[in-house]
């Protein structure tokens, strides 16, 4: 089967044309200085419009805690 109506490259580019990728946009935050992503949480103090939303201390002593464990696990079975 033959196609009738073929796009030419130029219509085909056009389309395309909203394909591109776009940058993030980053903002920086009022607490730390920080830059973070726009209308997402601060990595750094955990806070997002001026209010704590995120307890990142807390958070990052969990996971080291976690991490603190596990390495203790490998050394005993080795």
């Amino acid at each position: 089967m033959v196609v009738h109506m073929r796009h030419t490259r130029s219509h085909t580019a056009n389309r395309r044309s909203h394909h591109a990728l776009k940058s993030a946009r980053f903002a920086v935050c009022k607490d730390c200085g920080a830059k973070h992503v726009m209308h997402r949480v601060c990595t750094q103090c955990g806070k997002y419009k001026g209010r704590m939303v995120v307890d990142v201390m807390n958070k990052t002593a969990k996971l080291e805690a976690k991490h603190k464990k596990r390495t203790e696990e490998k050394k005993a079975r080795t």
